[in-house]
C-alpha cells in the first residue's frame, strides 16, 4: 500500500469514527513500548515552565491588534527557553506584525504534554479567557500521541474537530503538522526508525484532515529532521528532546509565511503568487500533496478548486506551497528587537500611562 493510500485510510477513519489502519504492527507497538520506556528514563521528565509570552507585539504599529492565539503541546509553548521572546509564539507574533505593519496581540494556550485530544479544552479555555475568538490560530501538535502510542485515526479525529471549531469562529487555521521524532538523540534503534516512519506517516494524516476541515498544514518533519540530525547540540535543548531556542526559531521560520498569508499579508511580496513550478509548487491530490509535504520541511499544503470542483477523481485537490521564508537568526533577531522595545517603552495597553490602549476590536489583515 502507497504512503498516500495509507495516510488517505488513517484521515477517513477519523472522520467516520472507525478504527482505521494502523501505522504499526501490533509487535512494532510492543517494540515501542519498551524502546520508548527506555529512552523517556534517559530523557526524564520536562522540568520547568514555559515563559508566559502572552501580550501585545509590534505596539510601535498603528491599527487595531491581530489576535493570534498559539495551542498544541510543549513545542508551541516553548519549553527549554528562558524568555518570552524566545518561544515560537514570541517570535511568530513579532513576525507577523512586522509584516502586516500592525500590532499583534498574542494569547498562547497550549500545554506541555498536551496530545490532539487536549485541544478542545485549549479552545474552551482561549474563549473563557475573555478575548474574542482569534483572527488566526496556529497549532503545533503530534509529538506525544506518537510517543503515547495513540491510535493514528483518534488523533487526528480531535485535530479535525478543532480545526472545524475554530472554522466557525471565523479564525484561519494553519497546523504545524507532527516533528520528526527520529532525530531525538536518547531515542535508540529501531524505535528511531520507528518513530521517523510514524511521525511522518501522522503528518501525511493531518494535513489531509486539516484541508478538509478549512484549515492550512506546514510540515515540520524536516525542520526537526535533517537540520537537527546534522547540528543536534545547536539545534536541540538540554534536555536532548526539545528544541533549543534555534530549534524553535527554525519552526517559527517555517509557519511564519503560511501564517501571514492566511492573512492575505504577503510574505516578502505585494499580493499573491501564482504557483512557481520551479519549487515543485502545483496542484495535486490532497493524498499525494500531503506526503510530498511531510517529506520536505516548510511545505505548505490547502484547498484547491480544478476547474471550479473542489474534488477530483482522486479526492480533494490540494494547493502544495513552498512560500520563501526568512532565516530562522532573523525570526529571532525580530522577538528580540522587540523585547528590547517592549522593555524601553511604556506600556500602551496601560492606561495609567497617559498613551492610547490596543484597541480591543479586531478587523482582518489589508490585502
Amino acid at each position: 500500500m502507497s504512503r498516500a493510500s495509507r495516510a488517505r485510510r488513517v484521515a477517513v477513519a477519523a472522520a467516520y469514527g472507525g478504527g482505521g489502519l494502523g501505522l504499526l504492527t501490533a509487535g512494532a507497538f510492543g517494540l515501542i513500548r519498551t524502546e520508548a520506556a527506555l529512552a523517556r528514563r534517559a530523557i526524564g521528565e520536562p522540568e520547568g515552565t514555559p515563559p508566559l509570552a502572552d501580550g501585545v507585539y509590534g505596539r510601535h504599529y498603528s491599527g487595531p491588534a491581530i489576535r493570534l492565539a498559539v495551542l498544541g503541546d510543549s513545542s508551541a509553548c516553548g519549553l527549554g527557553v528562558e524568555h518570552p521572546h524566545q518561544t515560537p509564539g514570541a517570535m511568530m507574533a513579532a513576525g507577523l506584525a512586522e509584516c502586516a505593519d500592525r500590532p499583534v496581540a498574542l494569547s498562547v494556550v497550549s500545554v506541555v504534554g498536551a496530545q490532539s485530544s487536549d485541544l478542545d479544552g485549549q479552545i474552551t479555555r482561549l474563549l473563557e479567557s475573555g478575548v474574542r475568538p482569534p483572527d488566526v490560530a496556529v497549532i503545533m501538535i503530534g509529538a506525544n500521541d506518537v510517543t503515547h502510542r495513540v491510535r493514528p485515526p483518534t488523533a487526528v479525529r480531535y485535530l479535525d474537530q478543532a480545526v472545524r471549531r475554530l472554522r466557525e469562529l471565523g479564525s484561519e487555521v494553519v497546523v504545524g503538522t507532527c516533528p520528526d521524532l527520529g532525530t531525538v538523540e536518547p531515542v535508540p534503534q529501531p524505535l528511531r526508525w520507528i518513530a521517523r516512519r510514524s511521525s511522518r506517516a501522522l503528518a501525511a494524516a493531518q494535513t489531509i484532515a486539516v484541508v478538509e476541515a478549512g484549515g492550512r498544514s506546514v510540515s515540520l518533519g524536516d525542520i526537526l529532521g535533517p537540520e537537527f540530525e546534522a547540528s543536534p547540540a545547536e539545534m536541540f535543548g538540554p534536555d536532548r528532546f526539545h528544541p533549543s531556542v534555534a530549534g524553535y526559531a527554525s519552526a517559527a521560520a517555517a509557519l511564519l509565511p503560511t501564517l501571514c498569508a492566511s492573512l492575505e499579508v504577503w510574505f516578502e511580496a505585494t499580493e499573491e503568487q501564482r504557483p512557481d513550478l520551479l519549487r515543485g509548487e502545483g496542484v495535486r491530490p490532497i493524498a499525494v500533496a500531503a506526503v510530498e509535504a511531510a517529506d520536505r520541511a516548510g511545505t505548505e499544503v490547502g484547498p484547491a478548486r480544478v476547474g471550479g470542483a473542489e474534488r477530483g477523481p482522486r479526492g480533494r485537490w490540494a494547493l502544495l506551497r513552498r512560500r520563501p521564508r526568512q532565516t530562522a537568526p532573523a525570526v529571532a533577531a525580530a522577538a528580540e528587537g522587540d523585547a528590547r522595545e517592549q522593555a524601553a517603552e511604556p506600556d500602551p495597553t496601560d492606561p495609567a500611562d497617559g498613551t492610547e490602549p490596543v484597541p480591543e476590536e479586531s478587523s482582518p489583515a489589508p490585502s
